[in-house]
């Protein structure tokens, strides 16, 4: 009898553990010919103030277009309302199989310094934000499980002197795909004492299908950072064409 009671708590415990609601928050840059140091895309795809038709949301290889459209394990829940005048759409998916849900701000191009700014703080667990989807509340912002940084890599064009603090034994995850991001964020997420488990060595096109491939293997939880780094550049290779050797070289994780 105590055999069976002890295998029922442990089963009600792994049950809560493994059901438990993890979080994901994706920061956004539109693409930008006017307001960003980029070599300059079709003009459809580089206005910055139109995320239907932007080259790394509404494209075909954007966040949103992607993650809707392309992807076999993540469900779209909805279009969300924002007060944010900085990000132009806000939408949520759920992973279909998981306890998870991604939620993905497409800030105007223009304020990329700010798009910027809100993703290390939320690396350093500030600027947390919840979200009510029927009965659901969900913790997103600093309060995430995950947060990652999708565009151009405005570092090279700016500096940040950001208050970060100190922060929880709990310590984020973060996912930076810009161009030679480890080069130009390490500080900061030094600073933000996240924990980087993919950013790039190079120059690369930080598409939607690098960070899907990141993702569904972090949720693995048998998956180690080299899991997650091979995942990333079987991804990118096979969109980019650029050998699976160069692809492992673009991506690290670590500092």
């Amino acid at each position: 009898m105590k055999k069976k009671i002890v295998l029922l708590l442990l089963s009600l415990f792994l049950f809560k553990v493994y059901s438990q609601t993890k979080t994901i928050h994706v920061y956004v840059a539109l693409c930008d010919n006017e307001f960003q140091g980029i070599v300059p895309v079709p003009k459809k795809l580089g206005n910055g103030k139109d995320p239907r038709n932007n080259l790394y949301w509404g494209a075909a290889y954007g966040i949103k277009s992607f993650f809707k459209h392309k992807t076999k394990e993540w469900k779209f829940i909805s279009k969300l309302e924002t007060d944010q005048s900085n990000i132009l759409e806000r939408v949520l998916f759920k992973h279909r199989v998981k306890n998870v849900y991604l939620l993905a701000d497409a800030y105007d191009g223009e304020k990329i310094k700010n798009c910027t700014e809100d993703f290390l703080l939320a690396a350093n667990q500030q600027n947390k934000t919840t979200i009510k989807v029927k009965s659901k509340t969900l913790n997103f912002g600093g309060a995430s499980n995950l947060q990652a940084y999708i565009g151009h890599d405005g570092l090279m064009d700016f500096q940040l002197n950001l208050n970060f603090k100190k922060t929880s034994k709990t310590i984020n995850d973060v996912i930076i795909l810009a161009c030679f991001s480890k080069n130009y964020f390490s500080d900061h997420i030094l600073k933000a004492n996240a924990n980087p488990i993919l950013w790039t060595t190079h120059l690369m096109a930080p598409e939607a299908y690098t960070l899907e491939a990141a993702l569904n293997t972090w949720l693995n939880k048998t998956s180690s950072k080299k899991d997650i780094r091979e995942s990333a550049a079987r991804a990118y290779h096979k969109y980019q064409k650029c050998g699976l050797k160069g692809a492992r070289n673009l991506f690290s994780t670590s500092f």
